[in-house]
């Protein structure tokens, strides 16, 4: 559960989201994609406030959220995926357009698009997963745990592909695990605990401060203490 959560991601931003296990993380992405219900607040997007939204009102407006265990249709193609993500897209050829562009980005998807989803490899999938996602043509991207699972090469190529992504202008809220990771990637980056944004800053402010370094960068425990900065948890 979230507790008076402010955030704010500007256009063309990679903006970090970190925090353990149930922090929120995952919950603030469903809730900006309305695949959760927003019981208070209120959340702005280009100047217009998302209320009792659903994931397809988010969509047309220009969100995109991949999801965690990238959660592609594993019986389909890799086409017939891509096309499902472009089903927002009223005309053929902007759709069409925006497949392209996806294959483009990802070749060895273009080699494989009538291989079954559910064949690829990790890494692969992942891709297919954000690929999903951009043929919607997306002005906020939200990528959740883009990394998890995969081997440390591919990791790699997932970094890249999000330097990349920022490059073309796609803003970009990141949750990540690989603190190092998502540090390295966001211009700033927002430290959530149990629902509460602990610390937030600069990605180069943070990952130089001891208390994130030895939680997150080490092997600390991150603790919000009351009216207080958080701090590592000592170690036992």
């Amino acid at each position: 559960m979230l507790h008076g959560l402010d955030m704010t991601v500007r256009a063309g931003e990679i903006v970090g989201l970190l925090g353990a296990n149930g922090a929120g993380k995952t919950t603030t992405l469903r809730v900006v994609s309305g695949v959760l219900p927003l019981r208070s607040g209120s959340i702005l997007f280009e100047g217009r406030t998302l209320a009792k939204h659903g994931p397809h009102l988010a969509i047309r407006m220009g969100i995109a959220h991949c999801p965690e265990g990238r959660r592609i249709f594993p019986a389909l193609t890799v086409r017939e995926n891509l096309e499902l993500g472009g089903a927002v897209l009223k005309r053929s050829v902007e759709r069409e357009a925006a497949i392209s562009e996806v294959l483009d980005l990802f070749p060895v998807l273009a080699e494989r698009q009538g291989q079954a989803g559910g064949t690829l490899s990790g890494g692969e999938q992942q891709m297919l997963a954000i690929g999903r996602a951009l043929v919607a043509r997306p002005r906020l991207l939200m990528l959740d745990e883009p990394s998890l699972g995969l081997a440390p090469l591919i990791v790699r190529q997932v970094a890249d592909l999000v330097r990349r992504l920022r490059e073309t202008g796609v803003t970009i809220l990141l949750v990540e695990q690989n603190a190092a990771l998502a540090l390295s990637l966001a211009d700033r980056a927002y430290i959530l605990e149990s629902g509460v944004v602990a610390l937030s800053g600069e990605s180069a402010t943070l990952a130089a401060d001891p208390a994130v370094r030895a939680a997150y960068l080490g092997s600390g425990t991150f603790v919000r203490r009351r009216g207080r900065p958080a701090v590592p948890e000592p170690q036992r």
